[in-house]
């Protein structure tokens, strides 16, 4: 009566179960179209604020494992004699950054990651890059570096007071 009524409950509860789990079936690939790229703020937010911290300035939950600390993106234009590196940054994504350029193998080549994810569709791949690199010229913070040079401002106005820049440096990402 006993071994009955065991197997009567595991019976029971596998229906239950398997009830229960129809109504929390996991989110289908195909929700999505076959082309979705993400926004460079959410791909940022998932793939690099963890070394490089949510406001792009380096100070991610991860960084301080790292062999060098990773670098402060919100200076990228001001490294780059006052404009955005686009080509720069959109390289370094797509195929690393290269021992000289970033000075360690700590950040991810992406290009490959993102190839993988997008199952090889060079279109997509592109699109990732583009946005991430649009995002990060969004982080960028302009100041003042004399009297008639803007560098940075802050990056919720984003307007060049003025066109002359001069070199500062070329440091990698």
């Amino acid at each position: 009566m006993i071994t009955r009524s065991m197997i009567l409950l595991a019976a029971l509860l596998y229906v239950v179960t398997a009830a229960g789990a129809k109504d929390h079936s996991p989110v289908e690939q195909t929700q999505f179209p076959s082309a979705y790229v993400p926004s460079g703020e959410t791909m940022y937010k998932q793939y690099c604020s963890a070394c490089h911290g949510a406001d792009g300035k380096g100070g991610g939950p991860v960084a301080s494992v790292l062999k060098i600390p990773p670098a402060d993106l919100t200076t990228l234009a001001m490294r780059h004699g006052g404009k955005f590196p686009y080509e720069y940054v959109s390289s370094v994504l797509r195929f690393g950054p290269g021992v000289f350029a970033h000075g360690s193998s700590d950040m991810p080549t992406w290009g490959p990651i993102f190839n993988f994810i997008d199952k090889y569709n060079e279109r997509s791949v592109q699109q990732r890059i583009m946005n991430l690199t649009g995002y990060l010229a969004s982080l960028q913070q302009w100041v003042i570096a004399d009297r008639s040079t803007l560098f940075f401002q802050s990056a919720s106005t984003r307007h060049s007071l003025h066109s002359s820049t001069s070199a500062i440096g070329s440091a990698g990402l």
